[in-house]
C-alpha cells in the first residue's frame, strides 16, 4: 500500500503532530510520498510568514521532510487523472480547487491512498481512496 500526503497532513507532520506521526510510523517510509504541489503550497506559505525562530524552524523540517520523503513528480498520467476529475466533478456542478484536484490527482495517477484531513473536498473525487491521520490509532 502506498501513501500521497496533501499539504494539511504534512503541515500538522512539520508542527510534530502525535496521531499524524504515530500514523506515519506504522507504514514503510517507502510507501509515503509527497506530490509536488504540496511541495509547492509549503514553500510558498512559509517565505510569507515574518521573520522568526518558527519561520526558519518550518523552513528547517520542510527541507528534512523533502530529504526523507520521497516525491511524487508531476508526470503525464498526472495530468490525465487532474483532467478526468476536474471534468467528472464540473459535468455534476461541483467545484475543486485546482490544488486539491492536482493532489488528488498524484494519488490517483500514483495508485495510492490520499492522507488529508480535508474529506469534505476530496471525498467526491472518483476512484480515490482517502484515510485521515488526524485521527487517534
Amino acid at each position: 500500500m502506498k501513501y500521497v500526503l496533501d499539504t494539511n497532513v504534512v503541515s500538522l507532520l512539520m508542527k510534530g503532530e502525535p496521531n499524524v506521526i504515530q500514523h506515519l510510523k506504522r507504514v514503510e517510509r517507502s510507501a509515503v510520498r509527497i506530490p509536488q504541489p504540496v511541495v509547492a503550497e509549503i514553500a510558498y506559505g512559509i517565505p510569507r510568514l515574518s521573520r522568526s525562530k518558527r519561520k526558519d524552524a518550518l523552513a528547517s523540517r520542510l527541507e528534512l521532510l523533502k530529504r526523507e520523503i520521497r516525491g511524487v513528480a508531476w508526470s503525464d498520467e498526472v495530468s490525465e487523472a487532474f483532467a478526468m476529475i476536474k471534468a467528472a466533478l464540473e459535468r455534476k456542478g461541483e467545484r475543486i480547487d485546482d490544488f486539491d484536484a492536482a493532489v488528488a490527482a498524484h494519488a490517483v495517477a500514483e495508485k495510492c491512498i490520499l492522507v488529508t484531513t480535508n474529506l469534505k473536498h476530496v471525498m467526491r473525487v472518483p476512484g480515490l481512496e482517502i484515510e485521515d491521520w488526524s485521527q487517534k490509532l
